[in-house]
This record gives structure tokens, C-alpha cells and sequence, in this order.
């Protein structure tokens, strides 16, 4: 298992909903400047899914990355099943100062555990600046 971790200074309704509505979504889950998000998709329930597309700005790859939400607790965890089999859990802690968001998820068999680290931090890291630019 993989953690990744931030605090952002925003408070825990406002980190939430911008991570869990598409048009937000669309702005920051990529982890470069050479990437871009086209396309997210929510159904926020049990069973429902998250999806979105990631793509090179020049038009080279693309792919999409997703699942099942197999747990909800609003604004404070998210838990879903990779259609791969992997699994994401995501939690919100309100701290005085802000929100501390906790991502910890299965390592995939393709690229090294660190290389995954490093781009799911990215990825983290452009949420919090988007969030806190808002």
C-alpha cells in the first residue's frame, strides 16, 4: 500500500466538493503541464463510479482511470474498488488550519512503487493549488 499525503488551507465542505465534482475535477487531476483531464465523470453513492480521462496535450495517449465506490462517508472518505482491482481509499480530516487529505492505494505491477508515488503526490500536490487559488 501506497500513502500520499497534504494539508490544505481550505475548509474540509470546500476540499470535498472540489474533489468530487467533475468541473473541478477537469481542472487538476493530471499530474503535468503536458497532461490535461478532458473528461470526469461522478455518481456519488454506493455502487456508482468515478472515471476520468487523462490526456497528452499534444494528442499522443490518453487513458481512462476509474471505479467503483465501494464506501462514502460525506466529505470525509472515499473508498473505491480500480477497475483494475486495486483499491483507493481517500480521507478528509478537518484540522483548525484546514483539511489533511490521506490517499492510500495498491501499488500496480507496471512501474516502480516510487515512479506511482511521485505521480500521485503530483496530482495532489496541483489539487491543493487549485483548491487554495479558488
Amino acid at each position: 500500500m501506497i500513502t500520499i499525503e497534504t494539508i490544505i488551507n481550505a475548509p474540509k465542505d470546500i476540499v470535498w466538493k472540489m474533489w468530487v465534482e467533475p468541473k473541478h475535477i477537469e481542472q487538476w487531476n493530471f499530474a503535468g503541464d503536458d497532461w490535461y483531464c478532458p473528461k470526469a465523470e461522478v455518481d456519488l453513492r454506493i455502487g456508482g463510479r468515478l472515471q476520468s480521462t487523462m490526456a497528452a496535450r499534444d494528442g499522443s495517449f490518453q487513458f481512462d482511470f476509474g471505479g467503483s465506490i465501494v464506501q462514502l462517508e460525506d466529505s470525509s472518505e472515499l473508498n473505491i474498488l480500480l477497475d483494475d482491482g486495486r483499491k483507493w481509499n481517500t480521507q478528509f480530516i478537518e484540522l483548525e488550519s484546514g483539511t489533511r487529505v490521506i490517499e492510500s492505494f495498491d501499488a500496480e505491477t507496471e512501474n516502480p512503487e516510487e515512479m506511482q508515488r511521485m505521480g500521485w503526490q503530483m496530482i495532489l500536490d496541483r489539487f491543493k493549488n487549485y483548491v487554495e487559488s479558488q
